[in-house]
């Protein structure tokens, strides 16, 4: 009973307080928004992968079409294209966040100890610039630069070597994508790791200055505890993301000569449901959805270690 007459005077405070800050309120309204529209209104259609889903059946037809259980995972587990997609799938994201999460931690605390102001910022905008470049206009760069009669090819030359067809050897294909995708990136994610560093308190280096310590101790033992939450939170994120590659570059840098090690979870999902003469939606559905619970389990469980060993957590 308390709780029931108490409800009508927290629904007014609760009113109250939308009313005073109505401006943040619609600031929050937009993505929360767009994240029902886009995110949880079409997980009504992830039924898909568990029907015989016919596309000519529209949208509406969804819901009629004939149950078939986890056919369609069972088919794609049997399937001869599941242990290399998986094992490409792995070996591209591990070989990413190998090389691609320590070098912006290194750059931000290189940047951090660098003594001309000019110099830093210049830096700076060099290593983030490449971030806004189109994957399109990125990939048709590595293309030129690495053709056979390409800039790389051509410095070969000048030494004797013989020209390498860079993009049609699949040996090659994992170290372009994953080399690439860091010369691009590294600077953003370098600015994360800068605003962590400008949050330590700057009264710990001096202290460490007076006793002493130069910058590569003070690196070791006031930086990096420092940012350490920081980089564990996005370590989670990317081990949470291990399978999910995206498939718009590994698309663009395909070809019929290096598809033995470039077809991921994603490209093939793309192939299957949109780029094939008969679309399989549900087949796709089907191998989405397992990627999606492979990256849920995943994620709680590294969250879930880095929570007992380090208190650092997403939740």
């Amino acid at each position: 009973m308390p709780a029931v007459r108490n409800r009508p005077g927290a629904l007014r405070r609760a009113g109250k307080t939308i009313h005073n800050n109505w401006q943040l309120y619609t600031m929050l309204a937009l993505p929360l928004i767009w994240l029902a529209i886009f995110a949880y209104i079409p997980m009504w259609g992830a039924q898909i992968a568990f029907r015989d889903y016919v596309p000519a059946g529209g949208f509406a037809g969804i819901s009629e079409a004939p149950w078939v259980g986890f056919d369609h995972f069972v088919r794609f587990f049997n399937s001869y294209n599941f242990w290399p997609i998986i094992r490409n799938t792995l070996v591209l994201n591990i070989y990413s966040l190998i090389a691609g999460f320590p070098l912006p931690i290194i750059l931000a605390l290189a940047l951090n100890y660098a003594a001309s102001r000019s110099f830093r910022k210049t830096v700076q905008m060099v290593s983030y610039a490449p971030y806004f470049i189109s994957l399109v206009v990125m990939v048709g760069i590595l293309f030129q630069i690495l053709a056979v009669n390409g800039m790389v090819n051509q410095l070969l030359g000048l030494v004797g070597l013989d020209p390498v067809s860079f993009m049609a050897e699949p040996q090659y294909f994992k170290s372009i994508y994953v080399w690439s995708g860091v010369w691009q990136t590294v600077g953003f994610s370098c600015i994360v790791y800068l605003a962590a560093l400008a949050g330590i308190d700057p009264t710990l280096h001096e202290a460490a200055i007076l006793d002493g310590a130069n910058k590569i101790q003070r690196m070791r033992d006031i930086d990096l505890p420092g940012i350490l939450p920081v980089a564990i939170i996005l370590l989670i994120l990317n081990v949470g993301s291990l399978l999910s590659t995206g498939f718009e570059k590994i698309i663009l840098m395909q070809n019929a000569l290096n598809r033995s090690t470039s077809e991921v979870i994603d490209s093939y999902v793309y192939w299957v449901g949109l780029g094939s003469d008969i679309p399989q939606f549900a087949y796709a559905a089907a191998i989405g959805l397992f990627k999606s619970v492979i990256g849920l389990i995943l994620l709680y469980g590294v969250n879930l270690i880095s929570r007992r060993l380090q208190g650092s957590s997403l939740w």
